[in-house]
This record gives structure tokens, C-alpha cells and sequence, in this order.
């Protein structure tokens, strides 16, 4: 006890300046605004992303840690195995899985596809103009400096209007080499190296990216090779049959 009393100032002086640094922050955010705050908070962790290692970047191990989640999309094309990244992008992680074990996805098309590009499903519809998240409403795009577009990310599709991702998604299939496209963009050089194998750099901090193909690019690739309409919609139903969750994740409320 007497250990403990010995630090009892230190510790009320980290309290202290931990609500003060909160208190700060909100009181930004009210005056200039939760973009200008949002950004500054990016700049920070860019500046922690690009003097990192490959290990800080879980989409460049295909092993699944164990703050992340695993799950399988059947197909009918063949099996995709792709791990989450709950803490990076908790919300678009916990609005897949939630859909996941609902049913949601099950029997939904590949309604959108374009070889070299990117696969995209997740809308009841069919059609690119439906689906919702778990909430009932759209959430807003959750950036991040240590997850990219590189080729086999999974991320959420939206219509580019503020708070309007819902339940799309789609899997980057481009394999062509974007690293030159990148110029002074301040990319970390581990993420640099990823864009050589293909990718889509344009949708960084437009679209959140949550998940990584680990296994199953194959099966990507097929279906983006798929004869489509001039909508890019396959001309012969390409359908999620069910997704099987290998690791789920437990969202702290």
C-alpha cells in the first residue's frame, strides 16, 4: 500500500493531462471543426506510419493476428479467404461480420466487375443502388496511414457523400504495377513496394479499407475475367453463396 501511495501524484498528473489533452482536442473540434482535428490526427499517425517496417502493416502478412478477424466468402466461383481488421476499421469490420452471421450476403451477385480494377457485391438490389449497414444508416469512412488499396484489399464501396457507406464492398483485383503513380505522396515504403504488385491508390482515404484477400486472389481474378454488360454487371450471375466466419472479433460496447 505504501508502494502505491508513493505514486498516487504521478498518477493524478497523467490523468490530469489526459483529460487535458482530450478537453483540447473537443474544444478544436467545436471550433475548427472534426475535419480539421481528423487531419491532424492523420498527419500524426502518417508521420508514425512512414518510418515503420513492413510488420506495422497487417495487410502484407498473411497471417491473422490476434486483434483480427478471418472469414471465408463461398462463392460460386470458388473460395476467398480474406482477414479483418477490427481495431484499424472497427466500424466497416463489425458491419461485415454482423451481416455475415445475420445472412445478409448470402445469395447477393457480384453486380459490379471490371477486370483490372476491382469485384463488387453486398447490395440486396442487385444494382449498385441498395443495401444498408446494421445501423440503419450510412457511417462515415474510417482512414488510416498503415491500411492501403493494394491489390486484394477489401473495402467498403460508397457514393462519395459524407456518412454513405452501408453494405457494399468490393476487392481490388489490378495487377498492374502503381507505384509510380504514387510520386511524393509520402507513401510508406513498405506500402510502395505492396503497389508494384497492382492496386488502386486513387481510393486511399476514400473508401475504408478493412480486409485482405489471404488466400483465393485466383478466384478474384476469375470472376473479374467474367463477361459483362455495359453496366459492368456479369452477364451470368455470379453469387456469394455464404460467408463463413473462421475468427470473429468481440466489439467492446
Amino acid at each position: 500500500m505504501k508502494n502505491i501511495k508513493k505514486y498516487i501524484p504521478l498518477i493524478i498528473v497523467l490523468v490530469i493531462a489526459g483529460l487535458g489533452f482530450a478537453f483540447r482536442e473537443n474544444i478544436a473540434r467545436a471550433v475548427r471543426g472534426d475535419a480539421y482535428v481528423d487531419n491532424k490526427i492523420f498527419t500524426k499517425q502518417l508521420e508514425k506510419a512512414q518510418k515503420s517496417g513492413k510488420d506495422a502493416f497487417p495487410q502484407l502478412s498473411d497471417k491473422v493476428g490476434k486483434d483480427e478477424a478471418e472469414v471465408i466468402l463461398h462463392t460460386s466461383k470458388g473460395d476467398i479467404t480474406v482477414k479483418l481488421f477490427p481495431t484499424l476499421a472497427p466500424k466497416a469490420s463489425e458491419n461485415f461480420l454482423k451481416h455475415a452471421k445475420d445472412k445478409y450476403y448470402d445469395g447477393l451477385t457480384f453486380h459490379r466487375v471490371i477486370k483490372d480494377f476491382m469485384i463488387q457485391s453486398g447490395d440486396p438490389k442487385g444494382d449498385g443502388t441498395g443495401g444498408e449497414s446494421i445501423w440503419k444508416k450510412g457511417f462515415a469512412v474510417e482512414p488510416t496511414p498503415f491500411l492501403y488499396n493494394i491489390r486484394g484489399a477489401l473495402a467498403m464501396a460508397n457514393t462519395g457523400a459524407k456518412n454513405s457507406n452501408g453494405s457494399q464492398f468490393y476487392i481490388v483485383q489490378n495487377k498492374d504495377d502503381q507505384s509510380k503513380q504514387l510520386g511524393n505522396a509520402g507513401y510508406p515504403k513498405p506500402i510502395i513496394d505492396a503497389y508494384k504488385k497492382g492496386g488502386y491508390p486513387a481510393g486511399d482515404t476514400k473508401y475504408t479499407v478493412f480486409g485482405q484477400v489471404i488466400d483465393g486472389m485466383d478466384v478474384v481474378d476469375k470472376i473479374a475475367s467474367a463477361e459483362t454488360d455495359d453496366k459492368d454487371k456479369p452477364k451470368t450471375d455470379i453469387k456469394i453463396e455464404k460467408i463463413e466466419i473462421l475468427k470473429d472479433y468481440n466489439f467492446k460496447k
